[in-house]
């Protein structure tokens, strides 16, 4: 196998897979998008499917480079029903290898009743361009080493869920050429929450170079139900050392599946021309990985040979650090409460053109056209305030000379002193009168509005209020105050903020996608690096254009803010709002000991400590708990509950008490339905009121659920 390379120059060293740098991928911050799904599933659009993870590998692939072998990328897409290519995913470069065994995994959602034909591209990335994230390699400028083509049901109904497929040229099969085949396995992804941070090294390896010391990298490869094995993570590579200590490293369950399944772990000796030597392997599950870290014992290599013999060696593998961690996904953090705030910043600078004119992307026009900027408000809106908290945003312009005349790079939209605008017909309305009364101008500076937005994040994480802040600019690209912009990014980074930039019009975005530093951090004029990624750059033209396979303006805006979003969570340890009737829930205190210990709990959190259960006030959301209690009995045929807000809610229940305690199905726990029914019902909720949770309404799911008799099996009911 050949180095890995996933964006940067360092010749197929850097370690890739497992969540690189503390990024897990159990939480699909690549592949599956949360976000994204949870968008379309909220509002009926999104059909039953299984999400499927393919793991790709070649053999025999042609070679094109001169003095090496191939730098192999492979590259998905499904057929759509008009016959475009919608890519869903690319590998990582594996440098010098015409057997390429790739790490990263494409993510499909498989619906059974739908014909998914898959188109898999094989290229090899020319050198120059090792240092460009995969995803933004311009295909075109790549060799093309061969395609295949296949129907997603091929794959997922093998007994193995394995097909291997013969590439061909882009006349398609036939001919005498050969061009090698591509393998791909299925799996069925699930979430898990456990995470596994691990700190390995080496000692007294065995030295295979012969004019200096063995340049280690450890590969870790899960077996599959057929016995083959499936790369799941490269370490780095530890340049001249017989001893050693790599970055710490992260495997989801997902990755590694259960703790007892055997992994494989090889160590390579690096070469720059692909053709690594194995220094040595050995067969470890997770657990027995722990064991070594609490025993303090190193495992010693083996060496296998061709006659089937084992050769012990003295090198041995440590374990240094075993710290298995709960990780939350987006969703966990949204469904419970946590809120979200979008604010608005729009390009008023003279580039845009006069508004008069029918060419400028200010242009109002009398028929009810939508211009760039009014079409992008509508697109992007619509999308932002499904994830905004209260829909009032903080809209802001700048780069135009406002009422009073004065040049400003940060003016409130609607021209008084408050900058909130009510949702998105709020934000049209104050674009189109401050065209009226706003003077284009200039310079376009990015600095103000993110110092602006930054200064509201850090207020509110100074005030110790659990909040994320998303700044929307749209602007038509040409910036003038680039490194004032990356001071101020950098600066943002260690706040809960993400900065979504939407480019309309034609211009040159170049300056944007420096912003977007996917696969490297922004550095200050100081030297400082950020923290973390926090910009996502969207060019709309590109988004509505055909040949980008149409992408949705709703996959386009979300791509990359759950995984920034994650960052900053887990950097801070930050949790998702606790569900409240897990942690006052006593199996010994009677239910209503139960309820009464619950309303305090949540009242002293809205009100205080002083707060009493006496306070406790059922009318704030009525409809709500009538539709909740509604979708409970639909699901389980209970007897008919109405409550119509005036009757003490207790009392009220009690008459149902036994109903309860024949909650279930027959196949899950009590505790397991109570949970299903609180995230089940919390999504009614945002589907029919259409905006988010509320904390009344988890009040209210809370209490009812408080009902169930929790040490007590399930009976058929």
């Amino acid at each position: 196998m050949g180095g890995c390379l996933s964006g940067d120059l360092k010749g197929g060293k850097q370690a890739i897979g497992g969540g690189v740098h503390g990024r897990s991928t159990m939480n699909n911050d690549t592949g599956h998008n949360e976000a994204i799904h949870h968008f379309y599933r909220v509002r009926g659009h999104s059909p039953l499917f299984t999400q499927i993870e393919l793991s790709l590998s070649a053999s025999n692939l042609r070679d094109l480079d001169i003095t090496s072998k191939s730098d192999p990328m492979a590259v998905l897409y499904v057929k759509k029903m008009d016959g475009t290519l919608e890519e869903l995913g690319r590998t990582e470069v594996i440098l010098n290898s015409l057997n390429p065994a790739w790490i990263d995994k494409i993510h499909v959602a498989y619906q059974f009743e739908i014909v998914q034909n898959l188109v898999f591209h094989v290229y090899d990335v020319d050198t120059k361009y090792h240092n460009i994230p995969v995803k933004a390699l311009n295909l075109n400028e790549q060799d093309f080493l061969g395609e295949t083509t296949c129907v997603l049901s091929e794959i997922v109904t093998k007994s193995n869920r394995t097909l291997t497929l013969n590439l061909h040229g882009k006349n398609g099969p036939g001919g005498s050429r050969n061009f090698g085949a591509l393998t791909v396995h299925a799996e069925e992804t699930f979430l898990s929450r456990i995470t596994v941070e691990m700190k390995l090294c080496c000692s007294q390896l065995d030295n295979v170079d012969m004019f200096s010391k063995s340049d280690p990298f450890l590969r870790i490869s899960r077996q599959t139900e057929d016995g083959n094995h499936v790369p799941i993570y490269k370490t780095e590579v530890i340049n001249n050392n017989l001893n050693p200590v790599w970055r710490p490293l992260y495997l989801s369950m997902q990755q590694f599946g259960s703790k007892d399944d055997p992994l494989l772990i090889e160590c390579f000796d690096f070469n720059s021309n692909g053709n690594h030597v194995l220094i040595g392997q050995l067969h470890k599950s997770v657990s027995e990985l722990e064991k070594l870290h609490k025993d303090r014992s190193g495992a010693n290599l083996i060496l296998p040979s061709h006659r089937g013999q084992e050769k012990v060696l003295k090198g041995q593998l440590f374990v240094d650090q075993f710290i298995e961690k709960e990780h939350f996904s987006f969703l966990d953090y949204i469904s419970s409460g946590f809120e979200i705030n979008f604010m608005v910043a729009i390009d008023f600078t003279a580039s845009n053109g006069t508004p008069r004119n029918q060419d400028s992307l200010h242009y109002i026009d009398p028929s009810g056209r939508l211009n760039s900027y009014q079409q992008a408000i509508m697109e992007v809106g619509e999308v932002i305030q499904f994830y905004d908290s209260d829909r009032r945003f903080p809209a802001w312009g700048f780069g135009g000379r406002t009422y009073d005349g004065t040049l400003s790079h940060c003016f409130n939209l609607n021209g008084t002193n408050a900058y909130e605008v009510e949702g998105v017909q709020g934000i049209m309305a104050a674009y189109a009168s401050a065209l009226h009364n706003v003077t284009l101008a200039g310079p376009t500076l990015f600095s103000h509005v993110i110092s602006m937005a930054a200064q509201m994040a850090s207020q509110a994480t100074s005030n110790g209020i659990t909040k994320y802040f998303v700044l929307l600019i749209i602007t038509d690209g040409v910036l003038t105050d680039i490194q004032e912009t990356m001071d101020a990014l950098v600066r943002a980074s260690d706040l809960p903020l993400s900065i979504l930039i939407v480019g309309v019009g034609n211009a040159d975005f170049k300056q944007m996608e420096v912003l977007d530093a996917d696969g490297r951090r922004l550095e200050s004029s100081t030297g400082r690096v950020a923290t973390r990624d926090i910009v996502q750059f969207v060019p709309m033209q590109e988004v509505h254009s055909k040949s980008c396979g149409q992408i949705s303006v709703v996959q386009a805006l979300l791509e990359e803010l759950p995984g920034q979003f994650l960052t900053y969570m887990r950097s801070r340890n930050i949790k998702p709002l606790h569900l409240v009737f897990v942690s006052c829930a006593s199996l010994h205190a009677s239910v209503e000991e139960q309820i009464t210990a619950l309303k305090i709990e949540l009242l002293q959190e809205v009100h205080g400590s002083k707060a009493k259960e006496t306070s406790w006030n059922y009318a704030n959301e009525p409809l709500a708990l009538e539709v909740l209690t509604h979708n409970i009995l639909a699901s389980f045929k209970l007897p008919k509950l109405v409550y119509n807000g005036t009757s003490d809610l207790e009392d009220h229940l009690a008459h149902y008490h036994h109903h309860m305690n024949i909650l279930g199905d027959g196949e899950h726990t009590v505790t397991e339905m109570v949970e299903f029914l609180v995230l089940d019902h919390l999504t009614a909720y945002n589907a029919i009121f259409n905006s988010p949770i509320m904390r009344m309404t988890k009040m209210v799911v809370v209490t009812f659920c408080m009902m169930v008799e929790f040490s007590m099996p399930t009976r058929k009911g």
